[in-house]
């Protein structure tokens, strides 16, 4: 069966800002772009990706859907960064059990994604 991830949108008022926390927590670089006129920075992946979109239409909200990013085992590393780069741990690691562990954050936007580590 295919993976039926096909693309996700995190949107965000300060793009600069947004970009750079998550390029700090999650050890990344982000690519930017702009989509017909639509500020974008991608997230690396192989396969299904994602973005942080700025949009005059769309707000970041700590209630929306929740992505989960991998941190490839390093969960406690990218937790350690999240306060010095402007967000805040609003559920600590969590053990789930055979898939791993959890945590969920807020990022400089005020939205709410989870990291994950497997075991």
């Amino acid at each position: 069966m295919r993976n039926t991830l096909n693309w996700f949108e995190i949107f965000v008022t300060d793009l600069p800002r947004a970009r750079a926390f998550y390029e700090a927590v999650l050890a990344v670089e982000l690519r930017h772009e702009d989509f017909h006129g639509t500020p974008n920075c991608i997230f690396p992946a192989d396969g299904q990706a994602g973005a942080l979109v700025k949009h005059a239409q769309r707000k970041p909200s700590a209630e929306g859907a929740m992505v989960y990013f991998n941190c490839n085992g390093m969960l406690d590393q990218a937790l350690a960064r999240v306060a010095r780069a402007g967000g805040e741990v609003v559920l600590p690691k969590l053990d789930i059990g055979d898939p791993g562990y959890i945590a969920w954050v807020k990022d400089t936007e005020g939205n709410i994604v989870a990291l994950h580590a497997a075991r």
